[in-house]
């Protein structure tokens, strides 16, 4: 086989290949870099922020008991502090997910202290996957166990702005 025949077909195979692995849910984006994040939960409001700069606004839905800070498992708040954005999971059971680095040392240290489990796994996220799930979120306004939940449409351009290690503030 001529080497030329060979090096086409191999370029064919892996750009085929290539197409079947993207996800259409994964937006490319090409703006200014996402500096900041900050959540007013009283104002159920995002911020994705350039420095100073407002670059997108959304609105929020948080956990079931949304006044005050997360303190334990299953209390149903949503966290307050500072925190990264430490992950993120495509396979998601919400239409994708951006991780929250709580708990911290302080979160972990003052549930320790009230002898409680802080709990965990806080995320920006979608809709739920599951139809019954998500015709419960639809009716009720906060209702994660202590997330952040946005339109299934907002979470893929937080996704495609948002990166690890980006700050998140999340204000009272």
């Amino acid at each position: 086989m001529d080497r030329r025949a060979f090096g086409i077909g191999a370029l064919a195979t892996l750009s085929v290949s290539a197409c079947g692995t993207s996800d259409p849910r994964i937006l490319r984006y090409r703006g200014p870099e996402v500096t900041s994040v900050v959540v007013n939960k009283s104002a159920r409001k995002m911020y994705l922020l350039h420095h100073n700069q407002i670059l997108k606004e959304y609105k929020v839905d948080l956990g079931f008991a949304p006044d005050g800070t997360k303190t334990k498992y299953g209390d149903g708040r949503t966290p307050e502090g500072t925190y990264l954005i430490d992950r993120r999971n495509p396979n998601s059971r919400y239409h994708l997910s951006v991780g929250i680095s709580y708990p911290n040392a302080q979160d972990i240290a003052a549930a320790r202290a009230a002898g409680v489990d802080p709990g965990g796994d806080i995320f920006i996220h979608g809709e739920p996957n599951r139809r019954k799930e998500r015709k419960r979120a639809k009716k009720t306004p906060d209702w994660t166990a202590g997330c952040i939940a946005v339109k299934n449409s907002e979470i893929e351009e937080i996704y495609s702005m948002v990166k690890e290690g980006t700050v998140i503030t999340l204000r009272p």
